[in-house]
């Protein structure tokens, strides 16, 4: 049996319990990275979010279907060039080499922070012929006009005879006089500027282009999450998700565009996670005022202290509802890393409680199993982490009390203790999707002396055994001591 959640939906403004299309299936769509540039730290708070979202929903028992896009085309910058061709420009590299390489960044920045991947990670520039026939669908229905071999979406006769553009966001037309990024040196050939390209001719100098019924040309870039929703999760799905300032213009386009093409809403619930402040102000680089992830894991940088573990960042957030804006400062990391030491030590010393002996049920149980219920109802209410983290923090207070003797094992039943070490494991490690620092370090450490053997071993077949023994040498220093076997080199610390 599934568990009863409710969300916060942005389209009607209103936390509604959710109440998925196929019962106990979930649909979920969240706009994912542009990869022409390493992502930034904003965005991995957005998608760490949706990772304990999309945890917390099979945890409850249903079946999720996660898709999370790659923008490799069509997301243009202010002048009209691509991001992705002015990232293969810059860095004398192809369109996908650049994509290729960002994209694995990408997944390795998320796998530090053990993020679990998508179910169906799909790529705009895999789906070019649906993005295609979605452009002919709006054509066919009279939403959008062809000039000069680019498609615009007509959003005047949208509103007029549909009358629900600007649901998502809250602005009306008449407020939308600027152009989108889409197409700003195209501005003279629209009706109204608040139409946005769907299809936009490519000029000669434009590395990303295919033949269309139009032109030789792209996507625009609001056209891909809404083609490759449709694909993968159906017309009308359950969550579409992404950080608040894609709220507009996009995600109100991708509304738009589904609702022109086939006269349905893309999904029933949509969630917005806010943005990420540093020292209480907006990050910008022309100011100075930002921090990149590695920086902070570092600590290279005049923001913060010292290098933080991925897994105090990551604590950090959950401290702050998704829905909230997060300021990040050096002391509230130094806090976190406090929080984050004390719940793993509560978690280690209540592995070690297995003398409970009380029958029935005591007191203590009841405080427990309220406790227990109570983290439960915190993510239940939109994933509230903040208030799960808080209710395990009360439950650390009496772990602790049962190490240090304050309060007696015979207060407690061994039901009641079994469902205590069940609930930490189930959400510090299941749900948060936090890991042990100490464990963390072995796993770096192992990949460490895994290259080290190697570099010895290439050392020996080439016969260098001047470097050979300088590695066996320096690591005997360190007290590492290698033993070679007819199964390979190991390692142990004496």
């Amino acid at each position: 049996m599934v568990r009863t959640i409710h969300i916060h939906n942005s389209l009607t403004r209103k936390k509604e319990e959710f109440k998925p299309i196929h019962e106990g299936q979930v649909g979920l769509y969240v706009c994912g990275p542009t990869v022409y540039n390493d992502v930034h730290l904003g965005n991995v708070r957005t998608f760490m979010s949706f990772d304990i979202m999309y945890r917390y929903l099979l945890h409850s028992g249903y079946k999720v279907r996660y898709v999370r896009n790659i923008t490799d085309v069509g997301h243009l910058l202010d002048d009209g060039e691509d991001r992705i061709s002015r990232g293969a420009r810059l860095e004398q590299l192809e369109p996908m080499e650049v994509v290729q390489k960002y994209t694995n960044r990408f997944h390795a920045m998320m796998d530090r922070f053990n993020t679990l991947r998508p179910s169906i990670e799909p790529r705009a520039t895999g789906h070019i012929l649906e993005q295609i026939e979605m452009v002919q669908a709006i054509l066919d229905k009279g939403f959008a006009y062809e000039k000069n071999g680019s498609v615009y979406f007509d959003t005047i006769k949208f509103a007029q005879e549909k009358g629900n553009y600007g649901k998502l966001s809250g602005r009306v037309i008449e407020d939308l006089q600027t152009a989108t990024r889409d197409d700003l040196k195209n501005q003279s050939e629209k009706n109204h500027p608040s139409d946005f390209a769907i299809w936009m001719k490519a000029d000669q100098s434009h590395i990303m282009k295919w033949n269309s019924p139009w032109s030789e040309g792209f996507p625009g870039w609001h056209l891909e999450c809404s083609a490759m929703s449709t694909k993968y999760l159906g017309p009308t799905f359950d969550i579409h998700g992404g950080g608040n300032d894609l709220k507009f213009p996009h995600h109100e386009n991708e509304v738009a565009q589904n609702v022109a093409a086939c006269s349905c809403q893309p999904a029933n619930y949509w969630i917005h996670t806010n943005m990420l402040l540093m020292n209480g102000k907006k990050m910008s680089k022309s100011d100075g005022n930002t921090i990149s992830p590695e920086e902070l894991f570092s600590g290279d940088s005049p923001h913060v202290s010292k290098g933080y573990d991925p897994m105090v960042v990551k604590f950090f957030m959950l401290q702050t509802h998704y829905s909230s804006t997060l300021d990040l400062s050096d002391d509230a990391l130094q806090a976190a890393e406090k929080g984050f030491k004390k719940l793993m030590d509560a978690y280690k010393h209540l592995q070690n409680l297995d003398e409970a002996t009380a029958t029935g049920s005591t007191d203590l149980d009841l405080e427990i199993n309220k406790g227990i219920q109570a983290a439960y109802a915190a993510m239940d209410d939109d994933f509230s982490t903040p208030k799960a983290l808080a209710q395990l923090f009360e439950l650390t207070t009496k772990i602790n009390s049962l190490k240090d003797g304050h309060i007696k094992l015979n207060e407690l039943s061994p039901e009641v203790l079994d469902n205590l070490k069940k609930t930490m494991k189930v959400f510090i490690f299941d749900i948060f999707g936090l890991t042990n620092i100490e464990d963390t370090g072995s796993r770096h450490l192992n990949g460490v002396m895994e290259l080290i053997i190697d570099l010895r071993q290439s050392a020996r077949v080439n016969k260098d055994w001047v470097t050979a023994d300088k590695i066996r040498d320096t690591l005997q220093a360190l007290n590492i001591q290698l033993k070679d076997g007819a199964e390979g080199t190991s390692w142990t610390i004496n």
